[in-house]
Protein backbone atom coordinates (compact mmCIF):
# COMPACT_ATOMS: atom_id res chain seq x y z
CA UNK A 1 0.00 0.00 0.00
CA UNK A 2 2.86 2.35 0.77
CA UNK A 3 3.85 1.77 -2.46
CA UNK A 4 0.85 2.39 -4.38
CA UNK A 5 1.16 5.53 -2.23
CA UNK A 6 4.70 6.71 -3.28
CA UNK A 7 3.88 6.37 -6.48
CA UNK A 8 0.95 8.60 -6.90
CA UNK A 9 2.35 10.94 -5.05
CA UNK A 10 5.14 11.31 -7.69
CA UNK A 11 8.12 10.12 -5.50
CA UNK A 12 10.48 7.52 -7.43
CA UNK A 13 11.34 4.81 -5.74
CA UNK A 14 15.26 5.70 -6.25
CA UNK A 15 14.65 7.77 -3.01
CA UNK A 16 14.35 4.19 -1.77
CA UNK A 17 17.67 1.99 -1.47
CA UNK A 18 18.16 -1.83 -2.88
CA UNK A 19 17.82 -3.24 0.28
CA UNK A 20 14.13 -1.90 0.97
CA UNK A 21 13.14 -2.36 -2.09
CA UNK A 22 14.10 -6.08 -2.26
CA UNK A 23 12.47 -6.32 1.35
CA UNK A 24 9.29 -4.66 0.03
CA UNK A 25 9.28 -7.00 -2.98
CA UNK A 26 9.85 -9.99 -0.88
CA UNK A 27 7.28 -9.30 1.86
CA UNK A 28 4.45 -11.54 1.65
CA UNK A 29 1.00 -10.80 3.74
CA UNK A 30 -0.31 -12.55 6.25
CA UNK A 31 -2.66 -14.41 4.56
CA UNK A 32 -0.76 -15.11 1.74
CA UNK A 33 1.85 -16.80 4.42
CA UNK A 34 -0.42 -19.03 5.63
CA UNK A 35 -1.90 -20.71 2.57
CA UNK A 36 1.60 -21.21 1.89
CA UNK A 37 2.34 -23.05 5.50
CA UNK A 38 -0.22 -24.82 4.74
CA UNK A 39 0.16 -26.23 0.83
CA UNK A 40 3.65 -26.41 2.30
CA UNK A 41 2.77 -29.01 5.15
CA UNK A 42 0.04 -30.64 3.39
CA UNK A 43 2.54 -31.48 0.95
CA UNK A 44 4.74 -32.58 3.40
CA UNK A 45 2.14 -35.19 4.93
CA UNK A 46 0.98 -36.65 1.63
CA UNK A 47 4.30 -37.41 0.86
CA UNK A 48 5.17 -39.10 4.32
CA UNK A 49 1.66 -40.77 3.48
CA UNK A 50 2.41 -41.93 -0.01
CA UNK A 51 5.54 -43.23 1.16
CA UNK A 52 4.49 -44.94 3.68
CA UNK A 53 2.24 -46.67 1.16
CA UNK A 54 5.42 -47.56 -0.89
CA UNK A 55 6.74 -49.20 1.95
CA UNK A 56 4.63 -51.81 1.59
CA UNK A 57 4.83 -52.76 -1.99
CA UNK A 58 8.26 -55.27 -2.68
CA UNK A 59 11.39 -53.36 -3.15
CA UNK A 60 9.58 -49.99 -2.30
CA UNK A 61 12.30 -49.03 0.63
CA UNK A 62 13.89 -46.63 -1.40
CA UNK A 63 10.71 -44.81 -2.05
CA UNK A 64 9.43 -45.15 1.23
CA UNK A 65 12.74 -43.51 2.20
CA UNK A 66 12.50 -40.34 -0.32
CA UNK A 67 9.17 -39.52 0.00
CA UNK A 68 9.21 -39.88 3.81
CA UNK A 69 12.33 -37.59 3.97
CA UNK A 70 10.99 -35.07 1.42
CA UNK A 71 8.14 -35.05 3.48
CA UNK A 72 9.54 -33.99 6.85
CA UNK A 73 11.84 -31.58 4.61
CA UNK A 74 8.10 -29.93 3.24
CA UNK A 75 6.52 -30.04 6.81
CA UNK A 76 10.01 -29.08 8.58
CA UNK A 77 10.07 -25.70 5.16
CA UNK A 78 6.49 -24.78 6.37
CA UNK A 79 7.17 -22.83 9.19
CA UNK A 80 9.44 -21.02 6.91
CA UNK A 81 6.29 -19.36 5.43
CA UNK A 82 5.29 -18.29 8.94
CA UNK A 83 8.06 -16.81 10.49
CA UNK A 84 10.64 -16.25 7.58
CA UNK A 85 13.62 -18.47 6.92
CA UNK A 86 16.14 -16.48 8.85
CA UNK A 87 14.36 -16.51 11.89
CA UNK A 88 13.60 -20.30 11.87
CA UNK A 89 16.87 -21.04 11.59
CA UNK A 90 17.35 -18.97 14.63
CA UNK A 91 15.21 -20.93 16.15
CA UNK A 92 15.82 -24.20 15.23
CA UNK A 93 19.51 -23.79 16.26
CA UNK A 94 18.40 -22.24 19.71
CA UNK A 95 19.89 -24.39 23.26
CA UNK A 96 16.33 -25.77 23.52
CA UNK A 97 15.81 -27.50 20.07
CA UNK A 98 19.99 -27.76 19.29
CA UNK A 99 20.17 -31.38 19.63
CA UNK A 100 16.61 -32.16 17.99
CA UNK A 101 17.95 -30.18 15.39
CA UNK A 102 21.06 -32.11 15.02
CA UNK A 103 19.32 -35.51 15.12
CA UNK A 104 16.89 -34.61 13.29
CA UNK A 105 18.81 -33.26 9.67
CA UNK A 106 21.87 -36.34 10.48
CA UNK A 107 18.71 -38.95 9.96
CA UNK A 108 17.35 -37.07 6.94
CA UNK A 109 20.71 -37.47 5.53
CA UNK A 110 22.05 -40.88 7.05
CA UNK A 111 18.20 -42.42 6.03
CA UNK A 112 19.32 -41.62 2.11
CA UNK A 113 22.44 -42.38 2.83
CA UNK A 114 21.27 -46.01 4.30
CA UNK A 115 19.45 -46.53 1.09
CA UNK A 116 21.00 -45.49 -1.98
CA UNK A 117 24.99 -45.73 -0.96
CA UNK A 118 25.10 -48.27 1.76
CA UNK A 119 22.02 -50.61 0.72
CA UNK A 120 21.32 -51.39 4.45
CA UNK A 121 17.06 -51.76 4.31
CA UNK A 122 16.94 -52.37 7.78
CA UNK A 123 19.31 -49.32 8.88
CA UNK A 124 16.97 -47.13 6.57
CA UNK A 125 14.27 -48.10 8.43
CA UNK A 126 15.28 -47.59 11.58
CA UNK A 127 16.79 -43.92 10.36
CA UNK A 128 13.24 -43.10 9.36
CA UNK A 129 12.12 -44.00 13.10
CA UNK A 130 14.46 -41.72 14.57
CA UNK A 131 13.44 -39.13 11.77
CA UNK A 132 9.82 -39.42 13.08
CA UNK A 133 11.09 -38.94 16.63
CA UNK A 134 13.25 -36.24 16.33
CA UNK A 135 10.71 -34.62 14.00
CA UNK A 136 8.52 -34.97 17.14
CA UNK A 137 10.67 -33.82 19.91
CA UNK A 138 11.74 -30.46 17.65
CA UNK A 139 8.19 -29.45 17.29
CA UNK A 140 7.07 -30.35 20.89
CA UNK A 141 9.72 -27.55 21.46
CA UNK A 142 7.41 -25.09 20.10
CA UNK A 143 4.48 -26.11 22.73
CA UNK A 144 5.06 -24.54 26.22
CA UNK A 145 5.73 -27.52 28.60
CA UNK A 146 4.69 -30.05 25.93
CA UNK A 147 7.92 -31.76 26.59
CA UNK A 148 7.91 -32.11 30.33
CA UNK A 149 4.46 -33.66 29.47
CA UNK A 150 5.94 -36.47 27.22
CA UNK A 151 8.30 -36.56 29.77
CA UNK A 152 6.04 -37.24 32.89
CA UNK A 153 4.07 -39.33 31.19
CA UNK A 154 6.45 -41.79 29.60
CA UNK A 155 7.63 -42.08 33.26
CA UNK A 156 4.73 -42.86 34.71
CA UNK A 157 3.95 -45.68 32.29
CA UNK A 158 7.52 -47.10 33.27
CA UNK A 159 7.14 -46.79 36.91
Amino acid sequence: MEKLRRVLSGHEDEEQGLTAQVLDASTLSFGTRVKWFAICFATGIFCSILGTAFLWLPSGLKLFAVFYTIGNIAALASTCFLMGPVKQLKKMFEPTRLIATIVMLLCLICTLCAVFWWGKRGLALLFCILQFLAMTWYSLSYIPFARDAVIKCFTSCLS
